[in-house]
């Protein structure tokens, strides 16, 4: 194909109803597990609309800031803010070390060849669909872990959390829930609220750091095309949200699991 055909057939990609079909699509299928979806937005990002690799995870951030922002004062409103506020030092706990992760994250990410991060990001899109499918497949016992070993627990599970969630633009939900069940034992419901609490401040460091680099001019230069899926996002988890059970966890997951497989395989062989 020629350099024009590309172009000509990235700038329809590009289209008002592509872009924000494209958001909603993303945010029906978070809605639908409870997520914001941001995983499945990156490859959209990279493969359909052409967007770089690092120019792609640091529009998938600010979406994603975008999808949380909106997203925590319904998660609230469904949790009593005084309930999550008794939790503070779990949030703390996974903070200490998720923002330092959020921070390294990003400075790799930056330092990286495009080359090695289309198959960092592969590869943690196959962690994301691994962390998919047990979360929702398999119960979750707390670990009990005693006082002394949980403490440091949190801050390593926080900062490569941190790091992931940088790395990839993402809000990392995927792995705060079922982290904080298994070390701090609080139930899913809770555990949502807080993973949000959570996100926000490391989304936020991460959002810094990348700010500082040449490439952090392409959100500038694509406003209108973050507004637009950002809104198609928000529009299509609502809609997801209204759909959460319609479709049987033993044919969703899996399904959404293998969207990520493939997204992983066709990332690891972009050139």
């Amino acid at each position: 194909m020629s350099t024009d055909q590309t172009l000509h057939r990235v700038r329809a990609a590009r289209s008002v109803p592509a872009v924000f079909g494209a958001g909603a699509g993303i945010g029906v299928l978070g809605g639908m597990i409870g997520l914001g979806g941001a995983e499945f937005r990156l490859p959209l990002l990279i493969g359909l609309f052409g967007f770089a690799a690092l120019c792609a995870v640091i529009l998938n951030k600010a979406m994603s800031l975008v999808v949380v922002l909106v997203a925590l004062p319904a998660r609230l409103a469904a949790v009593p803010a005084a309930e999550v506020a008794a939790r503070w030092p779990v949030a703390v706990n996974l903070l200490a070390g998720s923002l330092l992760g959020a921070w390294a994250g990003a400075s790799w990410a930056v330092r990286m060849r495009s080359a090695t991060l289309y198959k960092v990001l592969a590869a943690l899109m196959v962690l994301m669909a691994a962390a998919l499918v047990v979360t929702h497949t398999t119960t979750l016992d707390a670990l009990t872990l005693p006082l002394r070993a949980q403490i440091p627990a949190g801050v390593a599970a926080g900062f490569g959390i941190g790091v992931v969630a940088a790395i990839m633009g993402v809000a990392g939900g995927e792995l705060l829930i079922p982290t904080i069940v298994l070390l701090f034992g609080e139930d899913i419901k809770t555990a949502g609220s807080l993973s949000l609490l959570v996100s926000l401040p490391t989304m936020l460091v991460a959002f810094a750091r990348y700010s500082r680099d040449g490439s952090f001019a392409v959100l500038g230069a694509n406003l209108r095309f973050t507004a637009l899926m950002a809104a198609g996002s928000v529009a299509g988890a609502v809609l997801g949200g209204l759909l959460l059970g319609v479709f049987p966890d033993v044919v969703l997951i899996p399904a959404l699991a293998l969207i990520l497989l493939v997204s992983a395989f066709k990332l690891a062989r972009h050139d």
